[in-house]
């Protein structure tokens, strides 16, 4: 079991028991704005990051090459979305852990995600194979 998960909750519960025994109603009522706060101010950043990720396409990065450098492990799904500013492209089947997303940039490049539980477990960058360039097939310009 990921105790983790129980960790805010009973920290909650902690506190508005701290608040209620130094101040009674007023206490609670000011730890509980305060939880309140706390939790408003972590839904409206992820509203943006979606916000920000539905207007590009899916999967879709402006340089792979650059994700690849500020990718860290143990990052969460949502701050990558973050970086990004898009949704990735789901390669793994759905609900189905690990997930497997891609992000590509114009030029072919992608960078291939694994995240394990929301955190990222590890990645890899690929770029595409550039043909070497053949004189005679180019025609000259006039």
């Amino acid at each position: 079991m990921d105790f983790k998960k129980l960790l805010v909750p009973v920290g909650a519960i902690l506190l508005l028991g701290l608040a209620w025994r130094s101040g009674g109603w007023g206490g609670v009522a000011l730890a509980g704005g305060a939880i309140v706060m706390f939790l408003l101010l972590h839904f409206n950043r992820a509203m943006q990051v979606l916000k920000r990720a539905a207007e590009r396409p899916v999967g879709y990065v402006a340089s792979a090459v650059m994700l690849n450098a500020k990718l860290k492990p143990g990052v969460t799904l949502m701050h990558v979305i973050a970086m990004t500013r898009a949704l990735g492209e789901l390669r793994s089947p759905k609900d189905e852990q690990p997930e497997h997303y891609r992000w590509t940039d114009g030029g072919g490049s992608y960078v291939d995600t694994v995240f394990n539980g929301g955190k990222l477990q590890s990645w890899t960058m690929t770029r595409p194979e550039t043909a070497p360039e053949d004189d005679s097939t180019q025609t000259p310009a006039a």
